[in-house]
């Protein structure tokens, strides 16, 4: 008999991530969890978006800025992420493994050289976000892969070997007895947890 799985899906925004856990079998996955996990701090200002809070500011007191937002939202996300998996082995099997949905890419440009571009700012507030959340996750034991959000349709598609919109469809009916919210961002976390479950 195969040992029962759970894995956690991710759609980050700034400031927060929509995340489901999807148990059960490559054919018949099951939601054990809905949830949001927030990961700037009200008390923090600037923690929502905090490149462009450190725009126009003297580099060392940028640096200096940078080090405390990322220190607070890889701590909330460490918080929720705990409270998130403390609820799912309660139902279930403890998730080993994390996906997280991606942007098109990551820059790999120094502070000075993002501080000096509104593009690359807008870029690195989403990456900060998606880091912190790999952290949380690494931090907890679970192996963390990225996939870039434009992939997604095609690799589900190939690696579940089914049609996208048979997909799209199976995954709308999954959140559809959970009710409200099932919305783009618990369907793509859901798509791609159902992914990682299959091994892909």
């Amino acid at each position: 008999m195969a040992q029962a799985r759970c894995v956690l899906g991710f759609a980050p925004h700034s400031g927060w991530a929509a995340v489901v856990a999807l148990g059960g079998t490559v054919q018949a996955p099951a939601v054990l969890l809905r949830e949001r996990v927030e990961m700037a701090d009200a008390a923090l200002a600037g923690s929502k978006q905090p490149y462009h809070a450190l725009e126009g500011r003297p580099l060392s007191e940028a640096q200096r800025m940078l080090r405390q937002f990322q220190a607070s939202a890889v701590a909330l996300a460490l918080a929720g992420l705990r409270s998130a998996i403390g609820r799912v082995c309660a139902a279930g099997p403890r998730p080993a493994s994390a996906a997280i949905l991606d942007s098109a890419g990551r820059s790999a440009a120094t502070l000075e050289a993002i501080l000096a571009s509104h593009t690359l700012i807008h870029t690195a507030d989403g990456e900060h976000f998606r880091a912190a959340l790999a952290d949380a996750c690494r931090e907890l034991g679970l192996a963390v892969v990225r996939v870039p959000a434009r992939e997604l349709p095609q690799r589900a598609a190939a690696v579940l070997a089914k049609p996208e919109r048979e997909l799209l469809a199976a995954v709308a009916q999954l959140g559809r007895r959970l009710g409200p919210p099932w919305g783009a961002d618990q369907k793509s976390a859901a798509l791609l947890a159902w992914v990682l479950l299959a091994g892909g």
